[in-house]
């Protein structure tokens, strides 16, 4: 595997945000960035997706924020210091109002990441793309052959569409960051997909072989998504054969591997950096303190309020959380080897349904690693 394509290796890790809260504090409102999610909808059916509906699917259309509310938010968030916005959907290209959203938040100063499958870009697209450029688009690359490619999206001439799109940014310039996810679906291309990736990318690649479960927790999606997981030896010998992110995993061990875990009399579940500078805000107007964090008792409802309060007052209660479960306490709560796991009350909540549950999945891909670190 190429030894290029994860300098950026703990974006891939939910690493406990120890030195960010101690720099920052766990109550300090300071915003930087939000994460725009404009639809849910998408042209593709990966069957390990965790969010897409169907492209015509007519109550997303109906519940999605019209141009004139993202931007008073997008107002509120500059308010309150926000400098970078990352549009997400779904694919946000569905909307047939998306250029008049990417220059509304481009105007305003926001520097601006996209994240898009590249499938659905006119000459239009590029035209003001390259007018007014976005700090980066981001594109998932999931094969390098037209019948992986649409073995994952499930749909006939996506490949093409695809790779004429990234093409055409590639040809005017833009600045483009490719990454993919190791699935069933593309396991055995995945060497090559690397390849392409470090190709066509200035920087960095990443690759990613968690799949996290749907949000709306479908219960036969959700199958689906299980079924494209790769077996966790796969996970560590994947991880092992890219030398550049296993030597970097080995130089931060010490972060990674805690000689003990800094506790105190507060039995906080969230340790992470959910809510820390940075939101997210669902295409329906709900606010997120991540994109993974779905748990009703997490979320507000912006349709109903506003974003000043959701920052400065909803956000620090989410955070000041605690937990009395036996479980949690006695395991996840005082794990030295917790930077290594895939757990956070997120994926929690997502696989088992509650905030603060340890999950067995999580557990052995820590002990994995640290045992292969050890070695």
């Amino acid at each position: 595997m190429n030894p290029e394509m994860s300098k950026d290796f703990t974006r891939t890790l939910p690493l406990r945000e120890f030195p960010l809260i101690k720099k920052f504090g766990r109550e300090n409102r300071t915003l930087a960035s939000f994460d725009l999610e404009i639809t849910a909808r998408c042209n593709n059916s990966c069957r390990h997706c965790n969010i897409n509906l169907p492209a015509l699917d007519e109550k997303a259309i109906k519940e999605e924020m019209p141009l004139k509310e993202i931007l008073e938010i997008a107002d509120e968030a500059i308010s309150l210091g926000a400098v970078w916005c990352l549009i997400t959907g779904g694919e946000p290209l569905l909307r047939d109002d998306f250029l008049d959203i990417y220059l509304g938040l481009r105007k305003r100063g926001l520097l601006i990441t996209l994240f898009t499958n590249a499938t659905l870009f006119s000459d239009k697209h590029i035209k003001l793309l390259r007018k007014y450029p976005p700090r980066l688009i981001e594109v998932t690359v999931y094969g390098v052959t037209e019948s992986t490619y649409e073995r994952v999206t499930r749909v006939q001439g996506s490949y093409w569409s695809f790779h004429n799109g990234l093409m055409k940014l590639i040809k005017e310039g833009l600045k483009v960051r490719l990454k993919t996810m190791a699935i069933q679906s593309n396991l055995a291309e995945l060497p090559e997909i690397i390849s392409f990736c470090v190709k066509y990318t200035r920087d960095f690649v990443r690759w990613d072989p968690f799949l996290k479960l749907r949000y709306d927790r479908n219960i036969n999606k959700n199958n689906d998504i299980r079924l494209e997981r790769i077996p966790l030896e796969e996970i560590i010998r994947l991880e092992k054969s890219d030398t550049q992110r296993y030597a970097y995993m080995k130089n931060i061990c010490n972060d990674l591997i805690l000689a003990y875990r800094p506790m105190t009399d507060k039995h906080y579940i969230f340790y992470c950096a959910a809510g820390v500078g940075n939101f997210s805000l669902g295409y329906n107007g709900i606010f997120r303190l991540c994109p993974s964090l779905w748990h009703p008792d997490c979320v507000y409802n912006l349709r109903k309020g506003n974003l000043t309060y959701a920052w400065r007052t909803f956000v620090p209660i989410v955070r000041k959380m605690q937990s009395d479960c036996a479980d949690f306490l006695k395991n996840c709560h005082k794990c030295n080897i917790v930077n290594l796991c895939m757990w956070c009350p997120a994926q929690s909540y997502l696989e088992t349904g509650n905030l603060d549950s340890p999950v067995d999945l999580f557990c052995k891909i820590a002990h994995s690693r640290s045992k292969a670190l050890e070695e």
